[in-house]
């Protein structure tokens, strides 16, 4: 599917989720595609947590991870949407919650729970933590023993977990796939450099987490014939303009 997302602002700061805006689009009726194919992948093994993440910033994996979570709420699923990306957190943004109490203060506070800081967005709703405040040791704090912890217990309370984490080109997209089900990457045909994908397979192969698909992100009209019959897809740019990486660190109710 090719273009923008109609009617949205591209300097719109609070994008929104594009599949409950529009819901009759063609771009809307791609992501049922990706929802689909997401469950015949997992038939032999089902996917209860799936990170979502690419090999740079600016990709659009944020934009897959909202509208993923709300497609797959429509399917009557209980969905959890987890903002796993503690160096510049975006979900907060597109669903215009608050973003003072998230994961890190799972981390930080053991009386916190993710009752006390998950929110309800939508209708029909899934459920969201933001990252919280940022921490100066994001990936210790995602490849720990807590983190598996608070995994294992999101996937008993929900039917599918979705992880919106940093692209690769920092440690903490490694240390989490290995602790998933399943990885979903999202790459821009055109932008997406050879060797930045090649490092990121290798990277996910020697964590030995599973990749179930790619989501090309966007693709303009002049590749379109190529990739049509290839691959599903659909055409997001606007969303991740600015996405600057440091080496550190309504329908909305609280829930």
């Amino acid at each position: 599917l090719i273009g923008e997302m109609e009617g949205v602002n591209k300097k719109d700061n609070n994008p929104g989720v594009y599949v409950s805006d529009h819901p009759r689009s063609p771009i809307t009726e791609s992501f049922r595609t990706l929802r689909s194919n997401l469950e015949f992948a997992g038939v032999d093994k089902p996917l209860r947590s799936l990170l979502i993440s690419s090999s740079s910033p600016g990709e659009g994996k944020t934009t897959v991870a909202v509208n993923l979570a709300a497609i797959i709420a429509q399917s009557g699923k209980k969905v959890m949407l987890v903002d796993a990306d503690l160096r510049r957190p975006c979900t907060h943004k597109f669903l215009s919650i608050p973003n003072r109490a998230g994961l890190s203060e799972i981390f930080r506070d053991p009386e916190s729970t993710i009752a006390d800081v998950k929110y309800e967005w939508g209708d029909p709703s899934f459920s969201i933590i933001t990252s919280g405040a940022l921490p100066h040791n994001p990936a210790e704090l995602l490849g720990s023993e807590k983190m598996a912890q608070i995994l294992d217990s999101l996937t008993k309370e929900y039917d599918i977990v979705l992880l919106d984490v940093p692209p690769f080109i920092v440690a903490d997209a490694v240390v989490l796939s290995a602790k998933v089900d399943g990885v979903l990457l999202v790459v821009e045909p055109g932008k997406t450099k050879i060797d930045s994908a090649r490092a990121m397979l290798e990277q996910i192969e020697m964590s030995g987490a599973r990749i179930v698909g790619v989501v090309l992100n966007p693709i303009s009209r002049r590749r379109a014939q190529y990739y049509s019959g290839k691959f599903r897809y659909y055409s997001s740019h606007y969303y991740s303009r600015g996405y600057g990486y440091l080496a550190t660190g309504s329908r909305r109710k609280k829930g």
